[in-house]
């Protein structure tokens, strides 16, 4: 996760980001922060995946503009603004802001990590090569099950469509396992986001197709399945 802070006082770009710090670090969640004491030179290099922007900031630069800027380069940073004059949030709304924190009460940059996070988890792209080769692009958030089709995986997604791609599914699962998948029997890899019912036996997707769960991985699924269920619902 790529962070980044424009605050042009220094003793409030170091409270920022150790907040953000305290929170990756008690929640093992690899981070990359870097701060900026303006805009200009922040949009130099402007690769980041949440972004805490001061509104009010000095030499005239505005952190409405700043966003304005971000948005129409096409960037899916989301932005968190810091204000001390909690008025000027309404104007928020032309830039889509993610959230606003009060500079009084910095214990809010916690719920806009934990938001953040839950509505990012699967929102990843990934790529892997069909049976003639070609490069294909699998969005992790439309991905309703991966199976073995042969040596060949089979990418079912949300819409019924399917890709059918290169790779080991034990390799797979491991790579997916941070993003709310489950190696949940010898041929088949879950969305946890899309299990509607669950029993001793089996899962029932979204769909309405049933995948019976492995007898070798039933305890570790149900271990996992209730984590993340409840992280979710924090």
């Amino acid at each position: 996760m790529k962070i980044g802070i424009v605050e042009d006082e220094a003793a409030w770009r170091d409270k920022v980001q150790a907040a953000i710090e305290k929170y990756c670090g008690d929640k093992k969640i690899p981070f990359e922060i870097n701060s900026y004491s303006n805009g200009k030179d922040f949009m130099k290099n402007a690769d980041t995946d949440l972004l805490f922007l001061d509104i009010e900031l000095a030499e005239n630069e505005d952190g409405f503009g700043i966003a304005e800027r971000l948005m129409n380069s096409g960037s899916q940073c989301k932005i968190c603004f810091l204000t001390s004059h909690t008025e000027l949030a309404r104007l928020g709304y032309r830039v889509n802001a993610f959230r606003y924190i009060d500079k009084k009460h910095l214990e809010e940059i916690n719920e806009a990590l934990d938001f953040f996070l839950k509505t990012k988890i699967q929102d990843r792209i990934i790529y892997c090569n069909d049976s003639l080769g070609i490069c294909t692009k699998i969005n992790l958030n439309e991905l309703l099950l991966i199976e073995t089709n042969g040596r060949k995986l089979r990418y079912l997604m949300l819409d019924g469509s399917e890709h059918l791609c290169e790779g080991r599914i034990s390799e797979t699962a491991q790579s997916l396992s941070q993003y709310g998948f489950f190696h949940i029997q010898r041929s088949y890899i879950v969305n946890f986001k899309y299990i509607e019912q669950v029993n001793s036996r089996e899962v029932t997707l979204c769909n309405g197709l049933k995948v019976v769960i492995g007898r070798v991985h039933s305890k570790e699924f149900r271990k996992e399945f209730l984590k993340w269920r409840m992280w979710l619902d924090d």
